[in-house]
Protein backbone atom coordinates (compact mmCIF):
# COMPACT_ATOMS: atom_id res chain seq x y z
CA UNK A 1 0.00 0.00 0.00
CA UNK A 2 2.78 2.44 0.93
CA UNK A 3 4.55 1.81 -2.40
CA UNK A 4 1.35 2.52 -4.36
CA UNK A 5 0.83 5.70 -2.35
CA UNK A 6 4.42 6.78 -3.08
CA UNK A 7 4.05 6.06 -6.81
CA UNK A 8 0.75 7.94 -6.97
CA UNK A 9 2.34 10.95 -5.24
CA UNK A 10 5.26 10.89 -7.70
CA UNK A 11 2.83 10.80 -10.65
CA UNK A 12 1.32 14.10 -9.52
CA UNK A 13 4.56 15.96 -10.38
CA UNK A 14 3.81 15.68 -14.10
CA UNK A 15 0.33 17.20 -13.87
CA UNK A 16 -0.54 20.78 -14.64
CA UNK A 17 -2.09 20.97 -11.18
CA UNK A 18 1.17 19.83 -9.54
CA UNK A 19 1.57 23.02 -7.50
CA UNK A 20 -1.90 22.60 -6.01
CA UNK A 21 -1.13 18.95 -5.22
CA UNK A 22 2.15 20.00 -3.61
CA UNK A 23 0.23 22.33 -1.30
CA UNK A 24 -2.35 19.64 -0.50
CA UNK A 25 0.25 16.97 0.28
CA UNK A 26 2.43 19.36 2.32
CA UNK A 27 -0.69 20.31 4.29
CA UNK A 28 -1.90 16.80 5.05
CA UNK A 29 1.62 15.45 5.68
CA UNK A 30 1.84 17.65 8.77
CA UNK A 31 -1.24 16.13 10.38
CA UNK A 32 -2.41 12.84 8.84
CA UNK A 33 -0.57 11.76 5.64
CA UNK A 34 2.26 9.24 5.51
CA UNK A 35 4.19 10.31 2.38
CA UNK A 36 6.41 13.43 2.77
CA UNK A 37 5.92 16.40 0.46
CA UNK A 38 9.56 16.02 -0.66
CA UNK A 39 8.43 13.15 -2.91
CA UNK A 40 6.48 15.64 -5.03
CA UNK A 41 8.68 18.69 -4.42
CA UNK A 42 11.90 17.13 -5.79
CA UNK A 43 10.68 16.16 -9.29
CA UNK A 44 8.76 19.43 -9.62
CA UNK A 45 11.82 21.52 -8.73
CA UNK A 46 14.01 19.49 -11.08
CA UNK A 47 11.55 19.83 -13.95
CA UNK A 48 11.31 23.61 -13.47
CA UNK A 49 14.39 24.79 -11.54
CA UNK A 50 13.43 28.44 -12.05
CA UNK A 51 10.37 27.78 -9.88
CA UNK A 52 12.11 25.80 -7.13
CA UNK A 53 12.00 28.65 -4.58
CA UNK A 54 8.36 29.29 -5.38
CA UNK A 55 7.62 25.59 -4.81
CA UNK A 56 9.59 25.76 -1.55
CA UNK A 57 7.44 28.65 -0.32
CA UNK A 58 4.21 26.88 -1.35
CA UNK A 59 5.33 23.71 0.47
CA UNK A 60 6.39 25.69 3.56
CA UNK A 61 3.15 27.68 3.85
CA UNK A 62 0.99 24.60 3.29
CA UNK A 63 3.07 22.54 5.70
CA UNK A 64 2.78 25.19 8.42
CA UNK A 65 -0.99 25.41 7.87
CA UNK A 66 -1.16 21.61 8.07
CA UNK A 67 0.87 21.77 11.26
CA UNK A 68 -1.69 24.19 12.71
CA UNK A 69 -4.40 21.67 11.76
CA UNK A 70 -2.42 18.94 13.55
CA UNK A 71 -2.02 21.20 16.59
CA UNK A 72 -5.79 21.84 16.57
CA UNK A 73 -6.47 18.08 16.36
CA UNK A 74 -4.33 17.54 19.44
CA UNK A 75 -5.75 20.52 21.30
CA UNK A 76 -9.45 20.16 20.48
CA UNK A 77 -10.06 16.62 19.22
CA UNK A 78 -7.41 14.23 20.49
CA UNK A 79 -9.75 11.44 21.64
CA UNK A 80 -12.25 11.67 18.78
CA UNK A 81 -9.97 12.32 15.76
CA UNK A 82 -6.22 12.36 16.47
CA UNK A 83 -6.07 9.15 18.51
CA UNK A 84 -7.76 7.04 15.77
CA UNK A 85 -5.40 8.55 13.14
CA UNK A 86 -2.34 7.64 15.23
CA UNK A 87 -3.76 4.18 15.84
CA UNK A 88 -4.33 3.70 12.09
CA UNK A 89 -0.66 4.42 11.36
CA UNK A 90 0.54 2.26 14.27
CA UNK A 91 2.02 5.31 16.03
CA UNK A 92 -0.28 5.44 19.07
CA UNK A 93 2.05 3.58 21.48
CA UNK A 94 5.02 5.75 20.49
CA UNK A 95 2.85 8.82 20.85
CA UNK A 96 1.61 7.88 24.31
CA UNK A 97 5.16 7.13 25.42
CA UNK A 98 6.37 10.52 24.16
CA UNK A 99 3.43 12.26 25.79
CA UNK A 100 4.38 10.83 29.18
CA UNK A 101 7.89 12.33 29.22
CA UNK A 102 7.85 15.33 26.90
CA UNK A 103 8.17 18.81 28.37
CA UNK A 104 7.39 22.20 26.88
CA UNK A 105 11.10 22.72 26.13
CA UNK A 106 11.65 19.33 24.50
CA UNK A 107 8.58 19.73 22.28
CA UNK A 108 10.17 22.84 20.75
CA UNK A 109 13.32 20.84 20.01
CA UNK A 110 11.18 18.06 18.48
CA UNK A 111 9.37 20.64 16.32
CA UNK A 112 12.69 21.67 14.83
CA UNK A 113 14.06 18.12 14.36
CA UNK A 114 10.80 16.80 12.89
CA UNK A 115 10.47 19.82 10.61
CA UNK A 116 14.02 19.43 9.32
CA UNK A 117 14.45 15.67 9.30
CA UNK A 118 11.09 13.98 10.03
CA UNK A 119 12.60 12.84 13.33
CA UNK A 120 10.10 11.99 14.79
CA UNK A 121 7.40 12.19 12.07
CA UNK A 122 5.98 15.72 11.85
CA UNK A 123 2.36 14.62 12.30
CA UNK A 124 3.17 13.15 15.73
CA UNK A 125 4.85 16.34 16.92
CA UNK A 126 2.13 18.68 15.65
CA UNK A 127 -0.61 16.65 17.36
CA UNK A 128 1.50 16.32 20.52
CA UNK A 129 2.05 20.10 20.55
CA UNK A 130 -1.71 20.60 20.69
CA UNK A 131 -2.17 17.94 23.37
CA UNK A 132 0.36 19.57 25.71
CA UNK A 133 -0.95 23.03 24.73
CA UNK A 134 2.15 24.62 23.24
CA UNK A 135 1.51 28.31 22.60
CA UNK A 136 0.14 28.48 19.05
CA UNK A 137 2.32 31.45 18.01
CA UNK A 138 5.49 29.81 19.26
CA UNK A 139 4.41 26.66 17.46
CA UNK A 140 3.82 28.56 14.19
CA UNK A 141 7.19 30.33 14.43
CA UNK A 142 9.02 27.03 15.04
CA UNK A 143 7.21 25.37 12.15
CA UNK A 144 8.03 28.23 9.76
CA UNK A 145 11.71 28.12 10.68
CA UNK A 146 12.06 24.31 10.48
CA UNK A 147 9.92 23.61 7.41
CA UNK A 148 11.12 26.73 5.60
CA UNK A 149 14.75 25.79 6.20
CA UNK A 150 14.18 22.28 4.84
CA UNK A 151 12.34 23.25 1.65
CA UNK A 152 14.48 26.31 0.88
CA UNK A 153 17.67 24.30 1.39
CA UNK A 154 16.39 21.61 -0.98
CA UNK A 155 15.45 24.32 -3.51
CA UNK A 156 18.94 25.82 -3.26
CA UNK A 157 20.59 22.41 -3.77
CA UNK A 158 18.44 21.66 -6.79
CA UNK A 159 19.00 25.09 -8.36
CA UNK A 160 22.74 24.86 -7.84
CA UNK A 161 23.43 21.22 -8.72
CA UNK A 162 20.38 20.06 -10.69
CA UNK A 163 19.76 16.41 -11.58
CA UNK A 164 23.11 15.05 -10.24
CA UNK A 165 22.13 16.04 -6.68
CA UNK A 166 18.75 14.26 -6.88
CA UNK A 167 20.20 10.82 -6.20
CA UNK A 168 22.14 12.19 -3.24
CA UNK A 169 19.02 13.90 -1.83
CA UNK A 170 16.83 10.84 -2.23
CA UNK A 171 19.37 8.42 -0.77
CA UNK A 172 21.56 10.32 1.68
CA UNK A 173 20.20 13.73 2.67
CA UNK A 174 17.66 12.21 5.05
CA UNK A 175 20.44 10.38 6.87
CA UNK A 176 22.66 13.46 7.07
CA UNK A 177 19.84 15.69 8.35
CA UNK A 178 18.78 12.96 10.79
CA UNK A 179 22.33 12.79 12.17
CA UNK A 180 22.26 16.58 12.55
CA UNK A 181 18.94 16.32 14.39
CA UNK A 182 20.33 13.63 16.71
CA UNK A 183 23.37 15.83 17.42
CA UNK A 184 21.01 18.72 18.27
CA UNK A 185 19.09 16.47 20.67
CA UNK A 186 22.29 15.20 22.32
CA UNK A 187 23.62 18.76 22.72
CA UNK A 188 20.32 19.78 24.29
CA UNK A 189 20.46 16.85 26.75
CA UNK A 190 24.08 17.67 27.65
CA UNK A 191 23.15 21.33 28.15
CA UNK A 192 20.20 20.38 30.40
CA UNK A 193 22.41 18.00 32.38
CA UNK A 194 25.16 20.57 32.88
CA UNK A 195 22.68 23.30 33.77
CA UNK A 196 21.46 21.34 36.80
Amino acid sequence: MLRRLYDWTMSLAARRSAEVWLAVIAFVESSVFLVPADVLFLPMALAKPERSYRYAIVATVASVLGGIAGWALGFYAYETVARPVLEFYGKLDAFEQMKSYVTYETILLLLVTSGLAHLPPIKIVTILSGVIQVNIWLFVFSAIVARGARFLFLAWLLRRYGEPIRHFIEKRLGHIVSIGAVVAIVLYIVYRYLAH
